[in-house]
């Protein structure tokens, strides 16, 4: 697509994971710390001839489907809904990096790629409050991808506030084969909810402090245990993070992804080439891929100042 606007879409990492209790409208209370870490989606966009279909829509992805339950598309239809005298047919093209249900938010990354393209694409004079509400209500976690880095999500995990970027850290990321839909990683959560009091022990992060770097133990996701219980090679892989050299270790959001944390770059990289040695020997972890990453203050970016 030459001359198209390019955005590039992080993956992030929950370190911390709280849910709460169940809402009345379905969704649960959470309490969460998104991070944005160096793994990216590619967003590729233009507009197209008056005549042409509102969106065309193409991935390089077999399995991700390009129709209207695709996250992209539903950003589209909500900003066009939204702008009706701006909206312009445009063509997307998504390149995939970011694994499907795999606790990473590529889908709800590709959706905030998608409005900051379409602001520049239509020319919107969009305030920010006014495009976070349009994030909100594609998905709880589409608004943190607007502001990447490191923030704290509340109610739906939508409330976002931004926390002053962490210094630099090392993950290596454990991904499997297969994915954890979100749904059924909260359905394995009945009956071991969060009292909601313990929403009040999150570290402190008034004045945009960044509290986690010393103390990794504060670290913690609540669907962990349910998750592991069902899917329990998942947590056999955090304890081989650990076994070679992690910090920290545990699972991302609903999952499938793991991931431990590092202090340094080669202890990393040497833990990510020991692991798939180690995967490669044994037929339960055949077929999962391991990468090194770090931590990112960036979320959704545009490429060369915008255009290709």
């Amino acid at each position: 697509m030459s001359g198209s606007l390019v955005v590039r879409c992080p993956a992030k990492v929950n370190l911390w994971l709280r849910v709460l209790d169940r809402r009345a409208d379905g969704y649960h209370t959470l309490d969460t710390l998104f991070q944005a870490i160096e793994l990216w989606d590619r967003i590729e966009a233009e507009t197209a001839d008056n005549d042409a279909p509102p969106l065309t829509l193409t991935t390089d992805h077999p399995e991700l489907p390009v129709d209207g339950s695709n996250l992209v598309a539903r950003a589209v239809e909500a900003l066009r809904r939204r702008f009706p005298d701006a909206a312009r047919p445009v063509r997307m093209r998504l390149l995939k990096r970011i694994p499907l249900q795999g606790g990473l938010g590529g889908g709800s990354s590709n959706a905030a790629g998608a409005l900051r393209l379409l602001t520049r694409l239509w020319n919107l004079s969009v305030e920010e409050p006014v495009l976070h509400e349009v994030a909100r209500e594609l998905g709880a976690d589409v608004p943190f991808f607007l502001v990447g880095g490191a923030a704290r999500g509340r109610g739906r995990g939508d409330r976002i506030e931004a926390v002053a970027a962490a210094p630099r850290r090392w993950l290596v990321l454990g991904l499997p084969p297969f994915g954890v839909p979100t749904a059924e990683a909260f359905d394995a959560l009945s009956g071991l909810l969060t009292l909601p009091e313990i929403g009040d022990s999150f570290p402190d992060l008034r004045g945009g402090k960044w509290p986690l770097v010393k103390d990794l133990s504060a670290l913690v996701n609540d669907l962990e245990q349910p998750v592991f219980s069902r899917w329990p090679d998942l947590g056999v892989f955090c304890d081989e993070l650990r076994r070679h050299g992690a910090q920290h270790a545990m699972l991302s959001g609903s999952g499938s992804t793991v991931f431990g944390l590092f202090d340094e770059g080669p202890a990393a990289k040497r833990a990510a080439d020991a692991l798939r040695e180690w995967g490669a020997k044994d037929e339960r972890f055949r077929g999962w891929s391991v990468v090194p990453t770090t931590t990112t203050s960036q979320g959704v970016v545009f490429e060369s100042g915008g255009r290709v």
